[in-house]
This record gives C-alpha cells, structure tokens and sequence, in this order.
C-alpha cells in the first residue's frame, strides 16, 4: 500500500485479531453495536444505497442491511473484511484505500445515498490523507447525499483541519453532536459526531 495506514503504523501486528476478537464477544454479549447504524437510518429513506467506508468488521454495515439498505463496505484492513465477509454475509465487503476509493472500477457504479464513517477512521488514515479521503468519498455520493463521521477529539485530528478538509473536498457541514446519540454539542466535548452532504447540483 502506498500509503500507510495509521492502523497499521500506529498499532501492533496482533491488533487486528484483538478489534475483530473484541467486537465478537460483545456481540455475543449482546452489547449494542448500532448506534451508529440508527442514526444514518433516520437520514436516509428506506431502500437506500450507503457505503460504510471504514467498514472494519461490518457491525455498522450489516445493522444497515438488516434495515433493508443496500450496502457496500471498504475497509484497507483485509483480516477486517474477512471478519466482515464471515459474520455478516449479504452486504458487498471490499478491501480497498479510502484515499484511492473507486468503486466505479470496481463493479458498484451507481452513486450512495449516504455514507459513514464511524469508528475514528478519519484518525486512521494515512497522515496528510484526510481531505482526499473525504473528496473520494463526497464523489461517491448523489447530489444532496449525507456523509456521517464520527472520532475522537483528541485522535491528533483537530476539528478546523477536518471542517476546512470537508469544505475543500465538496461538502457542507450541516449539525455537529457530542454522540451518535445526538447529544448537544460542546467546545470541550471528547467525540464529534458530523454530519455533512454534497449539495444538491
């Protein structure tokens, strides 16, 4: 890979198998794992297209699926897509850059209605990549399509650079929450929940 992941400079080889081990067992705990796939469900109109970039092990997309969207996943991340692949059959889980995000070329070239990226990905990517992740994913989406992030505050990622980074790749900042479960915003909050979208042509 060109370039290198945070996920993958950042943390150690062992890693991967602890994220996937983890999210099995709360699963299996019965732990909610949807949160996050409540809120992009509420933003879009039944039957959508939306693309969990930064699919991870596929708890977001397949929650998605089960509400009855159509999902693709992206994840840089192979042993998570494998993961995914396993536990949550019917979604389309792909191994893929999100700073080189096609899917076009890859056989999906209909536009999304929607797309999230939930799990601190943005704080995962490439250094410097940030704004072309977003641009890749703002083509992605239909005229008047939502993107949800959401990260860490204090993830090395600043929220101005990430405004000034939307902006520049196309979309428009609409509402920012404290949590997925729309919690008020705070200057001092330590999580960011944004919401953007691609205007309308």
């Amino acid at each position: 890979m060109p370039n290198p992941t945070r996920w993958v400079t950042d943390t150690g080889p062992e890693h991967s198998q602890w994220y996937i081990d983890r999210f099995r067992r709360l699963a299996a705990e019965g732990a909610d794992l949807t949160g996050e796939a409540r809120l992009v469900d509420a933003l879009v109109t039944p039957g959508s297209r939306i693309l969990d970039a930064g699919s991870g092990t596929g708890r977001v997309g397949a929650a998605l699926a089960a509400r009855g969207h159509t999902v693709v996943g992206v994840d840089a991340d192979p042993a998570l897509v494998e993961a995914a692949q396993a536990d949550h059959p019917g979604p389309r889980w792909l191994v893929g850059d999100l700073a080189e995000l096609d899917l076009p070329a890859r056989g999906e070239p209909e536009p999304f209605d929607a797309a999230v990226l939930v799990g601190n990905v943005l704080t995962f990517v490439a250094p410097g990549t940030e704004r072309e992740v977003l641009r890749r994913i703002a083509a992605h989406l239909r005229p008047d399509g939502v993107l949800a992030v959401g990260f860490g505050t204090g993830r090395g990622y600043p929220l101005p650079d990430f405004d000034g980074d939307a902006v520049a790749a196309g979309l428009r900042l609409e509402q920012r929450f404290a949590t997925w479960d729309l919690r008020p915003w705070r200057d001092d909050a330590d999580f960011a929940v944004t919401l953007l979208r691609r205007p309308a042509d």
